[in-house]
């Protein structure tokens, strides 16, 4: 089985990231990072991507990536539907109270659509300093 995870270029997409490692590797499934072709051209995320290769390598479990045009939430909406897939892992911003009204297109997209669970995972938040 699957689990796959959106990953952007932010703190979100590599707490998404990490959490999708963990996942597979207390599940034993596939990792599929969806990424747009802009990101994978990255060194962070050659960086990121052989962090997770590494650390899932060793357990047996594979991970592959899978290019998006500029369109990720469509992309990871019909992998939802894909009978391999368990679980889908996006990154979430976190919202002003006003901002929590509305949510960015591409989490809300895949929040409403999916078909099957799907995990919105936080970005750690540092201590304010006095």
């Amino acid at each position: 089985m699957t689990v796959c995870v959106g990953y952007v270029r932010t703190g979100e997409g590599r707490a998404a990231l990490g959490f999708a490692i963990r996942e597979c590797t207390v599940r034993s499934d596939q990792l599929l990072v969806v990424v747009t072709e802009e990101v994978a051209a990255t060194a962070e995320f050659a960086a990121d991507l052989a962090l997770a290769e590494a650390s899932l390598r060793q357990r047996g479990v594979e991970v592959r990536t899978v290019g998006s045009d500029n369109n990720a939430a469509s992309e990871l909406i019909d992998l939802s539907y894909e009978d391999t897939t368990d679980l889908l892992v996006i990154g979430l911003r976190r919202r002003s109270p006003a901002g929590k009204l509305v949510m960015g297109s591409t989490s809300q997209q895949v929040l409403l659509a999916a078909g099957c669970p799907v995990t919105a995972v936080k970005a750690p938040v540092q201590p304010a300093r006095t």
